[in-house]
């Protein structure tokens, strides 16, 4: 038997925009999502990350198509050079190793912006996540709003 499934890391762009609808509005209905709200998961929302022309970057890991993940590194459009990093996977795709790869792909695509550093932020109680951001070794720095501050040195 062959497995076509066909796994991307991409910029969000208009031909993933009803995905991304889909996408959010699992979050929505996914109570262990609520650690996660950097903005809201509207059709509205996602068309605009979607058609973002700025320097932030909006990005989706698709399987075939349909967005399994979503992912952000935003802060560039308002004039840090840190980039702030959030990420979500969708329900049914949590516990794969897809948040780990993909957040490889986020860490790629900084450095590639020319950051050296990239921060993010979790509730403490949020411990499926902070145990992802440790062990790809992020770096506890405080807090921040209510939350943790982690930082990561990219590669030079």
């Amino acid at each position: 038997m062959t497995d076509n499934t066909a796994l991307e890391f991409r910029r969000l762009g208009s031909e993933l925009l009803p995905g991304l609808r889909t996408f959010f509005r699992a979050l929505r209905a996914d109570p262990a999502s609520a650690h996660f709200h950097p903005h809201p998961f509207t059709d509205g929302e996602a068309e605009r990350v979607c058609t973002s022309a700025g320097k932030d970057l909006y990005l989706a890991a698709a399987v075939n198509g349909e967005v399994r993940a979503y992912g952000m590194l935003r802060g560039w459009d308002e004039g840090y050079a840190i980039p702030s990093l959030g990420i979500a996977v969708h329900p049914s795709a949590r516990g794969t190793g897809l948040g780990a790869a993909f957040m490889q792909y986020l860490h790629a695509a900084a450095a590639a912006r020319g950051a050296k550093t990239i921060r993010l932020k979790v509730y403490a109680d949020n411990m499926r996540a902070k145990a992802l951001y440790e062990r790809l070794g992020y770096v506890a720095a405080g807090e921040s709003a209510g939350q943790l501050l982690y930082t990561f040195a990219l590669a030079k």
